[in-house]
């Protein structure tokens, strides 16, 4: 499996959830299988999104895309931190 973690604060959760659901359909044509949204215990405005993707590859260039920087411009992000994972174990205890 692959995973994206991304880290970024946001202007506002509530305008950002908007754009970020808005992206649904371009995100899963982009390969983006499943995601969870997560946020800082402090914070409301420091999200994490970690989700699977169908390939790094496909992930890095739907992030690097043009059209995704102008879609975090509008949802207010601040300079994303883009991790690009690969599972290496996975476990229920």
């Amino acid at each position: 499996m692959q995973h994206v973690l991304i880290i970024h604060e946001v202007e506002s959760y509530l305008a950002w959830k908007v754009v970020f659901d808005q992206a649904v359909f371009i995100r899963k044509q982009a390969g983006e299988i499943s995601y969870q949204l997560l946020r800082y215990d402090n914070d409301a405005n420091n999200i994490v999104h970690f989700s699977e993707w169908s390939s790094l590859d496909n992930a890095r260039r739907f992030f690097e895309s043009p059209e995704l920087v102008e879609i975090r411009k509008k949802a207010g992000v601040k300079a994303p931190d883009f991790i690009y994972l690969h599972e290496i174990e996975r476990g229920v205890l």
